[in-house]
């Protein structure tokens, strides 16, 4: 009788078989649906929660977010853009320096009336469940509450053990997009020694009601306080009076000086002459939450024989501003791309996944990545803030070319050389 009931139980397993297995459907499995779609590519994705849900963030959307969008379908921005009720539009970012001097920066310093607001703001809870509505196509199934159990890979296929509403179900197909985060379980399975400490940092963020001195047009603003270097406080004005606030610094940098960050946030909002009154009759409307912030410090694998990785779970958020929902998207569409290619030519390779997807996101995207990681770690000089911020303080066109450095990446590579330093030290 053991043999007809192992038989049963074998048969009890739902088999399925697809083109492409994407585990996450947050911005970066969203972005790589989007374009899977518009190539025709049959997928699965698997997201073990159930939208709408809520995803601890900065809510800070850059014009990456907003290119992503409009190349999966521009109807899609043109929503967002129209309901600023909801898609907070801003102009620009206020840089704090650790002496409390502010530089207002804008985004589009030459705009005309016609100009979109370049960024936006927006809670996750809101804009993922935004995104997640836009995925449905006939290309793509969506399992939420998927309970993802094995993966394993043999001859050339990735199979992926999954429990969906008490069924289980066996998985088959010849790539899979790990977009699972920070925790991610697809780099655990295939690059958990390729994890620097080095490279992660850790950040809270709690709603607020009722802070006080917000730009007029929804600038986010970073606090560069003394007690945060190398991180900083954040402050992003969100729709209906709520503002966004939170920390970032480095994990390694928590550990050597034995930082409780949520007491030194809470500090600050209640101590630092800057922001203290700001916050004297705000109220906190929910508990301040935390999450892990991979990198983007350095260059690592995004890819191997049959899988990739988008995302947080890839460490691609920007090691300045902290930006991950941009890059999330961004990495999701490329990686689509890639796969286009690898249907086409037949090879999930390792070395074919690696050019069709690594090199052509780290030629787009590592010069910004690389002078972000080097003024992250100017920010251990808090002298060097001081100096910038105040000779552009006092100079137009210095504050016009930091303006323009947000949006070009040969000046803002000026940022990470010293010569730039020694030029405004002798401007007038």
């Amino acid at each position: 009788m053991l043999q007809p009931l192992y038989l049963a139980a074998e048969m009890s397993i739902k088999q399925l078989s697809t083109s492409v297995i994407v585990i996450g459907a947050g911005p970066a499995g969203a972005g790589a649906s989007f374009f899977l779609s518009k190539y025709e590519i049959p997928h699965i994705v698997l997201e073990k929660e159930s939208f709408p849900r809520d995803k601890v963030c900065g809510d800070a959307c850059s014009g990456k977010t907003a290119l992503v969008i409009n190349r999966a379908n521009p109807e899609w921005l043109t929503e967002i853009l129209d309901d600023s009720k909801t898609f907070m539009p801003s102009w620009g970012i206020k840089f704090v320096a650790p002496n409390g001097k502010a530089l207002d920066i804008p985004f589009s310093p030459k705009r005309t009336k016609e100009t979109k607001a370049p960024g936006f703001t927006v809670s996750r809870l809101v804009l993922d469940n935004f995104l997640f509505g836009k995925m449905a196509s006939p290309y793509c199934t969506i399992y939420q509450h998927a309970k993802v159990g094995t993966i394993t890979s043999a001859d050339g296929q990735v199979k992926v053990n999954m429990t969906h509403e008490g069924t289980e179900y066996e998985i088959t197909a010849p790539v899979i997009i790990g977009a699972d985060g920070d925790k991610s379980i697809v780099r655990k399975k295939y690059l958990s020694e390729n994890t620097s400490p080095k490279t992660y940092a850790v950040g809270l963020r709690g709603y607020y009601e009722g802070v006080t001195g917000m730009h007029d047009e929804n600038f986010i603003e970073l606090h560069f306080l003394p007690e945060m270097l190398p991180g900083y406080l954040w402050v992003f004005p969100l729709p209906n009076g709520v503002a966004n606030v939170g920390v970032g610094i480095l994990s390694e940098t928590i550990r050597e000086k034995k930082i409780n960050l949520r007491e030194q946030m809470l500090y600050a909002i209640k101590n630092n002459p800057q922001i203290a009154p700001r916050f004297a009759n705000a109220t906190l409307t929910d508990k301040i939450q935390g999450w892990g912030l991979p990198l983007a410090m350095e260059r690592q694998p995004l890819s191997g024989d049959n899988f990739m990785l988008v995302g947080d779970a890839g460490a691609l958020i920007d090691p300045f501003s902290g930006e991950g929902i941009g890059n999330a998207l961004y990495s999701g569409m490329l990686a689509a791309a890639g796969i286009k290619e690898a249907r086409e030519q037949n090879n999930y390779s390792a070395a074919f996944l690696k050019t069709a997807y690594d090199d052509v996101l780290y030629k787009r995207l590592g010069d910004e990545m690389k002078i972000s990681a080097t003024l992250q770690r100017l920010c251990k000089y808090p002298w060097l803030f001081n100096f910038v911020v105040n000779k552009a303080y006092k100079s137009k066109s210095l504050r016009d070319t930091i303006s323009c450095m947000f949006t070009d990446m040969d000046l803002r590579e000026q940022l990470s050389k010293p010569s730039f330093y020694l030029k405004i030290l002798f401007n007038k």
